[in-house]
């Protein structure tokens, strides 16, 4: 995942926790528009998510932060 994928994702996590607490919680979903204008992109978030963490389908946000973070 590159590190403007990654910044983006840590700045939406900020500020949906910022709006809705500290146990907000999102799908992969949530770090794209509605419009799926980045296929590849979308999958690798999706494998990362489902096949190589196996995250439930909404975690909290603050976890997939710290997660991406450390690089996880």
């Amino acid at each position: 995942m590159n590190s403007v994928f990654r910044a983006k994702i840590i700045e939406i996590c900020d500020k949906k926790i910022e709006s809705k607490g500290d146990n907000v919680g999102v799908s992969f979903y949530a770090f794209f528009k509605n419009k799926n204008d980045n296929p590849a992109l979308l999958m690798e978030m999706a494998t990362w998510w489902i096949q190589t963490h196996k995250l439930d389908h909404f975690v909290k946000a603050s976890t997939i932060k710290a997660m991406i973070q450390s690089n996880v």
